[in-house]
């Protein structure tokens, strides 16, 4: 079968062969991409995009709640963050608010940002440990 959009054909690869820690960054990516994407049809009014953005970022951030791991202490307060974030994202949704965005997006980013440290600190202890872990 001929591949027609070799960009989508990498993209499913890249997600197909992801472990489950840069599966969670690019989950974070995609949000933040989304939330982009509802300021911009905020400032452009255009409603049903910004209703669409804000809906795909909401999808995330609840795939996110789902797939935490309950029997880590952490979890309980990034499960109250996520409640949060996902609230205040249906309310920039009703009042059409990008200050409502900015907030979430820079939660959006720290956690970001934190689990990609985790993931560089963790490669690096793969490779100084030979390989295993």
């Amino acid at each position: 079968m001929a591949v027609s959009n070799p960009y989508q054909s990498y993209q499913e690869n890249s997600v197909n062969t992801a472990s489950p820690g840069e599966l969670t960054l690019m989950l974070y990516n995609g949000c933040l991409k989304f939330i982009h994407q509802a300021k911009k049809a905020i400032m452009d009014n255009n409603i049903e995009a910004k209703n669409t953005n804000i809906q795909k970022a909401q999808n995330i951030i609840q795939e996110l709640m789902v797939t935490l791991n309950m029997d880590v202490a952490v979890s309980q307060n990034m499960m109250s963050l996520y409640d949060y974030m996902n609230r205040r994202l249906m309310e920039a949704n009703i009042k059409n608010e990008t200050a409502i965005l900015d907030e979430v997006e820079g939660l959006v980013s720290e956690f970001r940002d934190t689990w990609k440290e985790v993931i560089q600190v963790n490669r690096q202890k793969q490779f100084s440990q030979g390989g295993t872990v």
